[in-house]
């Protein structure tokens, strides 16, 4: 039977341990014993709060385990975490003395039932669709004529030789800038973020960017899924072309950027012209100006002939002899018509002439009559009963005048009475 270790003369025994000693021992067995496990279940009351932790529930039908992924490891998910979702995680327990509880500290999860890639990917590309970063109206034309182009990539990789031997054979003179990157593995998508924003700040401003990679697995070109990856090309003020080689696999980069390229030599297709199609397109329209300035020349010609043909020209004396002769005409109806006039003009004058020598005064006293004044007043006398006897007055002739003094005023009978 054992012994009570609380009795009175046994009340320091050894054996009594406190609280934090058993926490303690715990926490080393928990801990040693479960550094590494795999745990399935789903998750509820998850949060992620601004320090970028992730907190949650896992559980199943029977019991319910607490869950904690740090920010560093947050940070690697490919996909995000939500209540609700099935999920296998790997990770050590924790034993947290001060509240005398365990959790699951995870470094890996993965979904169960879908892949933890195709998972992702679906859930990524609807949380930047619904904010608009695969919108057609963000999508920007590629510059006719480069002349300075980008390429985020691996320096050593196949891609940025395909791409640049395929620019050289097309068209020459373009300068290409390479901003190193790695294009797989963990740290690629900060890498190539990084580089995109790089490239943004080179002066002067590049004219097209390329990011992107040569062939792989949906592992190999994970990165090219990664929210920064997406981001940084929305970003971009420069047009970008994803090029990515997988014809299969469509990159959320491919979604997101102003142009998709299946692999690095198309990009270089789709970033310059041909020089050989240029050419021909220059032999063509030179082919097309010369035609039309042949038809318009022709045109001309012909116009000018038509004038040349008409008599104006043909034969300018004509009409400076026509315009001669009606000069003439003209000057001869000119001085008929004027000779009329001055008859005309001298036939009126005549007349008003001959009227007004009826009118004058003196052509009456020349046929005998005489004018009689009172040689005081100058008034002229018309009746006997004007004059006084003695009264002075004058007697006006066609020539000359007589004054005399009125002796004797005889009136005699009007005319108007006769």
């Amino acid at each position: 039977m054992p012994t009570n270790p609380l009795s009175a003369d046994n009340s320091t025994d050894a054996g009594v341990l406190s609280v934090s000693q058993l926490t303690a021992q715990l926490k080393g067995v928990v801990e040693t014993r479960f550094s590494s496990v795999w745990v399935a279940g789903e998750l509820s009351n998850f949060s992620r709060p601004q320090s970028g932790h992730c907190y949650f529930t896992l559980k199943d039908d029977a019991a319910q385990l607490r869950g904690v992924v740090w920010k560093n490891t947050a940070a690697r998910l490919k996909f995000e975490l939500a209540d609700g979702l099935e999920i296998v995680c790997r990770g050590h327990l924790d034993v947290y003395p001060p509240r005398g509880s365990y959790q699951l500290v995870v470094e890996e999860v993965q979904p169960r039932g879908v892949g933890a890639l195709e998972l992702a990917l679906r859930k990524l590309r609807e949380k930047l669709a619904a904010e608009g970063l695969f919108d057609a109206d963000r999508k920007r034309p590629l510059p006719a004529f480069p002349r300075r182009i980008g390429f985020v990539t691996s320096p050593t990789g196949a891609a940025i030789r395909d791409f640049v031997e395929v620019l050289d054979r097309r068209w020459r003179g373009v300068e290409v800038l390479i901003f190193p990157s790695r294009v797989q593995g963990d740290g690629a998508a900060a890498e190539i973020a990084a580089g995109i924003r790089l490239a943004n700040r080179v002066t002067p401003v590049l004219d097209v960017l390329v990011v992107g990679r040569g062939g792989g697995s949906l592992e190999d070109l994970w990165c090219f899924n990664e929210e920064v990856v997406v981001r940084a090309i929305a970003a971009s003020r420069i047009p970008t072309i994803s090029a990515v080689g997988h014809e299969i696999d469509v990159t959320l980069a491919d979604h997101v950027a102003d142009v998709r390229a299946l692999t690095p030599s198309e990009a270089a297709e789709r970033v310059v012209p041909s020089a050989q199609d240029v050419s021909q397109i220059l032999r063509n329209m030179s082919t097309r100006i010369e035609r039309a300035f042949s038809n318009q020349v022709s045109t001309w010609r012909q116009r000018l002939e038509s004038l040349a043909s008409r008599p104006a020209l043909s034969r300018p004396e004509d009409a400076v002899r026509n315009l001669s002769r009606q000069v003439d005409e003209f000057a001869t109806r000119l001085q008929i018509a004027m000779k009329s006039v001055l008859r005309d003009q001298e036939s009126r004058l005549a007349n008003a002439g001959g009227k007004l020598d009826s009118l004058n005064p003196l052509a009456v006293l020349e046929r005998g009559y005489s004018l009689t004044q009172d040689r005081a007043t100058k008034r002229l006398i018309t009746s006997a009963k004007q004059i006084k006897k003695g009264q002075s007055i004058v007697t006006r002739l066609a020539e000359g005048a007589v004054i005399s003094t009125v002796e004797e005023v005889s009136t005699l009978p009007s005319a108007k009475t006769k």
